[in-house]
């Protein structure tokens, strides 16, 4: 039986008189507790600052979010608004191996087993498994040391499927003299993530936007996350790994494609991004949706090249789990990318950031680096 409103208005009316609940608690027990006051003052203005001073910089995005308090920064700088959609680039990847972590969630796929029983052209190299993919550790040419290595040229292209592209990446018998064992050295980027993406499209029988829209789209309530492949569409002056300027936040502007790039094209704003963030300090869920298993969140965090086989990624941050970096020395993870865009998840203050812009992977890591220590402060000094 529901209750009326002024009912139950009288009860708890009648419970405060008493002195308290049925476990002798005050009212004061049972009160939640309201998120501290976070001063971000100072971020702002060294975004603001950043801006200003850099030249070709006309604006920037921000979202921080909390474990226990949600959104709790989020703001548009110079000339882009707070809803400004953002080429993505290399901050795609933590989304591509969370669909692949979804669908071991679901009993379709065991990333630790190598795909020659799931796709039928797996016995070109039948010791690669999922979690090699998208750990950089399957041996296929990276971005290092090829970024345009020709016969993976299609993962740029957006005529054709993903299904024929990630066949052919892994097929070619143009690349048997560069192809090492797996997990023995980490190659960054590449084919092999459109390998990746092919193997979940033909293990689930759908294709990536439904996956996208399945596995996050849907139970986040995201507005504006999609994939598409722009590479060749909308080249930028400065090169093929430069923002183009031409996306200019709509992706109206993109031809419609069955080949997505699975490490670098994904599109989303910072509202949506930090959602995707939020989800992953809280094991996997958004809201009361569950997307990823506490199980599958924790995998992805983890430095697997430095269990697996001891290995490195050569600078930087030194570890790397599924589709994202491990700095082996802060404890964060980080998935940052070639335009500038940047996020990270610091699990120990339960918070993450995301900063964007349409820039380079240069100009973010010093954005970065200019913020990182003025956040820390900030969520230390509230609580």
């Amino acid at each position: 039986m529901r209750t009326s409103a002024p009912l139950a208005l009288a009860a708890v009316l009648l419970l405060a008189a008493c002195g308290g609940g049925s476990d002798g608690s005050s009212p004061s027990d049972t009160t939640p507790t309201p998120p501290p006051e976070y001063d971000f003052s100072a971020v702002e203005q060294e975004i603001d600052d950043f801006i200003a001073e850099t030249p070709g910089i006309e604006g920037a995005g921000a979202v921080i979010v909390h474990r226990d308090h949600g959104v709790i920064f989020q703001r548009g700088f110079g000339a882009f608004e707070e809803s400004r959609i953002y080429l993505l680039a290399s901050s795609s990847k933590m989304i591509t191996a969370g669909v692949l972590m979804r669908l071991q969630d679901e009993g379709i796929l065991d990333v630790n087993e190598p795909i020659i029983d799931a796709v039928p052209w797996g016995d070109a190299n039948p010791t690669i498994t999922p979690a090699q993919l998208v750990s950089n550790s399957s041996g296929l040419v990276g971005l290092g040391p090829n970024p345009t290595f020709g016969p993976y040229l299609c993962q740029y292209i957006y005529s054709g499927s993903l299904q024929d592209c990630g066949r052919q990446i892994f097929t070619t018998a143009g690349d048997d003299d560069m192809v090492i064992p797996p997990d023995t050295e980490f190659r960054y980027g590449g084919g092999q993530w459109q390998v990746a993406g092919a193997v979940a499209e033909i293990v689930s029988g759908k294709s990536w936007e439904q996956l996208i829209r399945e596995t996050y789209v849907e139970p986040c309530g995201l507005e504006t996350l999609g994939f598409n492949n722009h590479f060749v569409q909308l080249v930028s002056e400065a090169g093929l790994f430069s923002y183009p300027t031409a996306f200019a936040s709509d992706p109206a502007n993109l031809q419609p494609t069955a080949n997505p790039n699975m490490e670098g094209g994904a599109y989303a704003s910072i509202g949506d991004y930090g959602k995707l963030l939020l989800m992953h300090l809280r094991g996997g869920l958004c809201g009361e949706n569950r997307v990823l298993s506490e199980e599958a969140v924790r995998q992805m965090h983890e430095d697997r090249i430095g269990a697996a086989y001891d290995g490195s990624t050569g600078g930087g941050w030194g570890g790397y789990g599924l589709g994202w970096w491990v700095d082996r020395e802060g404890g964060n993870v980080v998935d940052p990318g070639a335009y500038g865009a940047f996020p990270w998840l610091d699990e120990e203050r339960g918070y993450g950031a995301f900063l964007a812009m349409e820039a380079t992977s240069a100009h973010g890591a010093v954005l970065y680096e200019r913020t990182v220590d003025l956040i820390e402060q900030a969520i230390d000094g509230a609580e």
